[in-house]
């Protein structure tokens, strides 16, 4: 199979991959298929030119009714629709003799960007997943950077804080979410949401990292680890360092709440599958430079801490720094779903204004958490997507800690560790921009059963990479000498390009193969069986991932001697993978087909 590299060296290039298809197409008066008549297995291939009834065509411009009239003269030379039903698309008809007439280069920019009334809902859309994920990766490099470097603390912390501490708060998180869905409006629940991360936030840098001195046991736990054996270190490392765990926590939590849940349910609100297959593989691409940008921007307070002055706190300094752009940003981010509120929701041109109106009806079921799961369970639907979710969780999650164990090794300094995160952020944006043209192009050629398989071969294919480097090291020592460095930061870089491609993957084609799943499905399993899959299901397979690296280290005695056991599991996990997406192509497309979407 041949995925096809797309590459945005122009404006027109990317405005044409905006619009959903590839060549100029004529279009004929009365009625022409949509593109949501079509399946979502099959491929968006340009429409060809057909003979129609129609005799009139749309333009403004003396060409364009020189064409209408050889179109009259010829009667009968059509073409279908391609702007997905939508009134406003710009529209163009053949010559005489079938040749499709000769355009300038702006009308063919114009004729590829998308209606009026898809842009007034993409660019916001774009817009707030831009700021959500320049938070995110602030948050996900200053997180690791705090607690692996911390006092008595490394990378062997991390699995102890996703099973421990990371799952319950989840948990707690979706029974909380579930009743706030039952007693406030959608809208409401996003505000009740993103203000408190904000608060918190803000709060950590400005009142509790200054005070970690007093806030933080060191003395009592280095008595309680005296009568302890030193493998109690990680948990420990945890409670003398709990205001870095706590931050840590909602630093994951931000990625599941407000990325995964809030954001994609939202926009699963607005959108049809039909602007989703379009579109969705590309709200990424705003959302990666955010990447880029918040990547140069830990940088850049990087460069600013080690060069303050003696006597100033650097790290406290930094964090002013990075928590106030995050609170920056959120307050765009709340801006821009309040105008969408007011301007999106309500235009009829925008959202269907009868089926928003159904949904305010319709009376909301109350379930208690009990309830709730067991709701979820019974659907095999659900439980796929919870088992793609979780199954992506442990498997980067067996990866990424041994990757981890090696980067700080190599850069025991945080300054110098924040640096590096800052690049690999950075260098993840840039990736994932061009993922996000060729996720598109999988979609058209392949339909959603491949395009969810990249990314399971792509951290199959890498992270079994990653490890055989780890397992045969001393064969790729002189490989190592010859290209200039030492195998342990041929492993950093080998482990860094590992899970660039593995997360570009995951934004460009696993996250919209997963929010396309759920726009089918009925309010209740959008809202609740959501919750479930993105806000349990994520902690829960990094919990998993987490739980596996305890016990083999438990039994093997440390993480370098498990590398072996870590690589089968992987296998393992990948095969179950490949299961659940199989099972939930074929359910998804049957949930198409009954709700209409496909014709």
């Amino acid at each position: 199979m041949r995925y096809p590299m797309i590459v945005a060296t122009c404006l027109a290039v990317l405005l044409a991959n905006c619009h959903g298809f590839s060549s100029p197409i004529a279009i004929a008066g009365g009625a022409s298929p949509s593109i949501a008549s079509l399946s979502l297995s099959s491929s968006f291939s340009p429409p060809l030119l057909a003979h129609s009834s129609s005799s009139s065509l749309l333009s403004s411009s003396s060409a364009s009714r020189r064409w209408r009239s050889d179109l009259r003269r010829n009667d009968g030379v059509g073409g279908r629709c391609v702007d997905g039903g939508s009134s406003s698309g710009l529209r163009m008809s053949t010559t005489s003799d079938g040749a499709a007439p000769k355009r300038g280069f702006i009308d063919k920019i114009k004729s590829k960007i998308p209606p009026a009334s898809e842009r007034k809902k993409l660019i916001p859309l774009g817009s707030m997943f831009f700021f959500i994920l320049f938070n995110y990766t602030i948050l996900r490099d200053t997180k690791d950077v705090l607690m692996v470097t911390a006092k008595k603390s490394g990378a062997e912390v991390i699995p102890f804080i996703k099973t421990y501490v990371n799952l319950p708060t989840a948990i707690g998180f979706t029974a909380l979410y579930s009743k706030l869905c039952d007693r406030m409006d959608q809208k409401d629940v996003f505000y009740a949401c993103v203000v408190p991360f904000l608060i918190f936030f803000l709060s950590f840098a400005f009142v509790i990292y200054p005070n970690v001195g007093a806030l933080h046991p060191h003395a009592f736990v280095d008595r309680i680890a005296m009568h302890l054996p030193e493998g109690f270190g990680a948990p420990l490392a945890i409670v003398r360092n709990w205001s870095f765990a706590v931050f840590y926590v909602m630093a994951e939590m931000w990625g599941s709440v407000v990325a995964s849940l809030l954001f994609w349910s939202f926009a699963n609100e607005v959108t049809t599958v039909e602007e989703a297959k379009k579109y969705y593989p590309l709200f990424g691409l705003g959302a990666n430079v955010a990447l880029i940008f918040s990547g140069q921007y830990v940088r850049f307070v990087s460069v600013l801490r080690a060069n303050l002055p003696p006597g100033v706190d650097p790290w406290g300094m930094s964090l002013k720094y990075l928590m106030g752009a995050v609170v920056a940003s959120g307050g765009c981010l709340i801006a821009l779903f309040s105008h969408m509120q007011r301007n999106v929701m309500t235009d009829p041109a925008c959202v269907d204004q009868e089926k928003q109106a159904a949904k305010k009806k319709k009376k909301k079921i109350k379930m208690g958490l009990r309830e709730s799961a067991k709701f979820l369970m019974s659907s095999r639907y659900i439980r796929d997507l919870a088992m793609l979710v979780i199954s992506y969780g442990m498997c980067i999650n067996l990866v990424e800690v041994s990757w981890k164990s090696k980067l700080k090794a190599a850069f025991p300094d945080p300054n110098a560790y924040s640096s590096f995160m800052g690049n690999f952020s950075s260098a993840t944006g840039s990736v994932t921009l061009i993922m996000m043209l060729v996720g598109r192009k999988i979609f058209q050629k392949f339909g959603w059963r491949n395009a969810a398989m990249v990314t399971p071969a792509m951290i199959g294919i890498t992270g079994l990479a990653f490890y055989a480097l780890t397992l045969f090291a001393p064969f790729f020592a002189p490989i190592a000498a010859s290209l200039g460095t030492t195998p342990l930061m041929l492993a950093v870089i080998v482990g860094a390009a590992q899970n660039i491609l593995s997360k570009s993957a995951k934004y460009s084609l696993f996250d919209p193969c997963k929010e396309m799943a759920y726009i089918p499905l009925d309010q209740d399993s959008k809202t609740k069986g959501k919750a479930a899959v993105d806000v349990v299901g994520n902690p829960l397979g990094k919990s998993g991932g987490a739980l596996i690296q305890q016990f083999l280290i438990f039994g093997v005695g440390s993480l370098a001697a498990a590398t072996p056991w870590l690589a089968g599991i992987l296998g393992i996990l990948l095969f179950v993978w490949y299961n659940a997406v199989n099972s939930l192509a074929g359910q998804f497309e049957d949930a198409m087909e009954g709700s209409g979407e496909m014709a």
